[in-house]
């Protein structure tokens, strides 16, 4: 091969993706970025190339990363039939208002138009999920273009840009490339003095406030900061869906989760609040029970809604405020302004009466009478709480099993939930490789349940050969639990098309995978095993059977279906 004697497009997109600081790619290699991939080779000891086993997996881990790390997540994929298999990826960054950067091999410019291999036009296929789709046409223009998906993926509501890049531009040679930018950082927005004064005037005057934290562009200061805010002030909190990270639940400010299968009397909470301020968190159907906690488009209670893109400000809920600021400009702020010393006397009593829900409806339980062999999962997560370090990441994909360790878990700092608002299963496993990957000093816990566990299962083979020390407990009913819950509650007794009863031996396939591989039947059994597998040197899976009956932490199969036929 001919060495180039100007640099190409492929290395102009490196030495652009390196201004940006960026030191971790994800990939499935394809022939139509392959000049990028030789590009990174000369840069191999600074910037990590991690091949996964299949592009929805890649752009899981890339957006996980991201999260973990907070910076944007890197991810590359062939085209057509791998960016096909990455939009699942790039949905959940969507939703989940996650930095990410999707590059996307594409057929030559000489090609397009004619219906080429794998020809796509990616503006129309990822526009709905993306918050700029483009191409690339231009070898010079290269560093130009990465400069501002980064800066769009960074600003407002953060999310997932996409980039395509026609083979011949990659390799085309530019005789005097333009100098590359400097990183892009996420734009910073205050709230104005005004209206956070008008905040305190609501505060001091409310009798019922409550206080959400969600949504994403977060940092462990901002966290810090609106804690000493609610402090101060002595307002209760919650957090909304898979945002239970946004504080220490061990607070006793803290007061419960908004997602599926809340505290109804924390929902409660919400419809009866004179004052509810909204801080990052968008309220959506999750989170406000299929928008019933709040009226559209006028909010009964006083809202307050504070969100880093003014588009999503008024787009459901008409607030009484909208303050349009990034998360750490409105935490430092809060966290700056004067309070009286006598104000979280005024809501002592309401946050007491809420405290205890959260404690009651999260605490301890008598023991579920499982079959032989099986776990009781309340009874896991409660010992968990004790045993697990504070420092624990823990990942889940979508699935009841995840509804345990929502409501009993405690978790306790900033960074220690990777969990899809999006919903996708299958994202546990390659989110927990993210995450390591990111913070490889600290444990790394991947909760999935038997269905979604098979559909990233291949990254196993990921995790061996990184070496990476996580765990992954895979909490086997054998069914599709959350589709078996709806069914027996909407058509009782009809089973069809949700039972999984010819599951792998899930300990054996992580064996032949080369990682370690232990069944647990006891809690006891399971902590430990769990523990082990922090200090150990590569992967370990825990498969735990446990009973169908108990299809959620609120309902049994067999309960839905008397419940369902009395309702005939």
């Amino acid at each position: 091969m001919t060495t180039p004697s100007h640099p190409t497009g492929a290395r102009l997109l490196i030495d652009a993706l390196i201004a940006q600081d960026v030191d971790t790619v994800f990939c499935v290699p394809g022939e139509s970025f392959l000049d990028a991939m030789d590009a990174l080779y000369d840069h191999r000891d600074s910037v990590r190339l991690i091949v996964c086993r299949h592009e929805g997996s890649a752009t899981f881990m890339a957006e996980a990363y991201a999260k973990a790390s907070g910076k944007p997540g890197v991810c590359f994929v062939t085209r057509a039939p791998g960016a096909s298999q990455a939009a699942i990826g790039l949905h959940t960054a969507f939703q989940d208002g996650t930095p990410l950067l999707l590059f996307i091999g594409q057929v030559s410019r000489r090609f397009m138009e004619r219906g080429a291999f794998q020809e796509v036009d990616y503006r129309s296929m990822f526009g709905p999920v993306s918050k700029w789709v483009a191409q690339i046409d231009q070898a010079q223009r290269m560093g130009e273009m990465v400069h501002r998906a980064f800066h769009t993926a960074l600003s407002g509501r953060m999310g997932p840009v996409v980039l395509a890049l026609p083979e011949d531009v990659l390799s085309e040679e530019v005789p005097h490339p333009p100098r590359a930018a400097l990183a892009a950082s996420a734009p910073t927005n205050a709230p104005l003095a005004a209206d956070l004064a008008t905040l305190m005037q609501w505060i001091e005057s409310a009798h019922q406030p409550l206080l959400v934290l969600g949504g994403s562009g977060w940092n462990a200061q901002a966290v810090d900061a609106v804690r000493r805010f609610i402090h101060a002030t002595g307002l209760p909190v919650a957090c909304s869906f898979r945002r239970q990270d946004l504080f220490d639940h061990r607070d006793p400010h803290y007061v419960g989760l908004l997602g599926l299968g809340a505290d109804p009397g924390l929902l409660r909470a919400v419809k009866e609040a004179d004052l509810l301020i909204l801080l990052g968190a968008r309220m959506g159907e999750v989170p406000s029970q299929g928008y019933s906690l709040i009226d559209i488009p006028q909010p009964q209670q006083t809202l307050v809604h504070a969100m880093p893109c003014a588009l999503e400000l008024g787009r459901v809920y008409r607030p009484h405020l909208g303050l349009a600021t990034s998360m750490p400009a409105l935490a430092n702020s809060l966290a700056a302004l004067p309070v009286a010393d006598a104000l979280p006397a005024r809501f002592a009593s309401h946050l007491q009466a809420l405290r205890a829900g959260y404690e009651a409806f999260s605490g301890p339980r008598q023991p579920a009478p499982c079959k032989p062999g099986t776990i009781d999962v309340a009874q896991a997560w409660l010992a968990l709480n004790e045993a697990l370090p504070d420092d624990v990441i823990i990942s889940n994909g979508a699935g009841n099993y995840t509804a345990w360790a929502h409501r009993y878990f405690r978790y306790r700092s900033y960074g220690s939930q990777i969990a899809p608002t999006s919903g996708a299963m299958g994202y546990g496993l390659p989110a927990a490789i993210g995450a390591k990957l990111a913070h490889p000093q600290r444990p790394v816990l991947c909760l999935a349940g038997d269905g979604c566990f098979m559909m990233s299962s291949h990254e196993l083979a990921t995790a061996v050969k990184l070496e990476l020390a996580i765990v992954i407990v895979v909490f086997d009913n054998q069914m599709y639990g959350t589709i078996r819950m709806h069914q027996e509650k909407w058509f009782p007794g009809r089973v069809h098309g949700t039972a999984l009863d010819n599951n792998p031996d899930f300990a054996a396939l992580a064996h032949a995978y080369g990682a370690t591989g232990l069944r647990a039947q006891t809690v006891a059994k399971l902590q430990a095993a769990i523990l082990q597998g922090f200090a150990a040197n590569g992967p370990t899976l825990i498969h735990v059977l446990t009973d169908p009956e108990y299809v959620s932490p609120s309902a049994t199969l067999s309960g839905l279906r008397q419940h369902s036929a009395k309702s005939i």
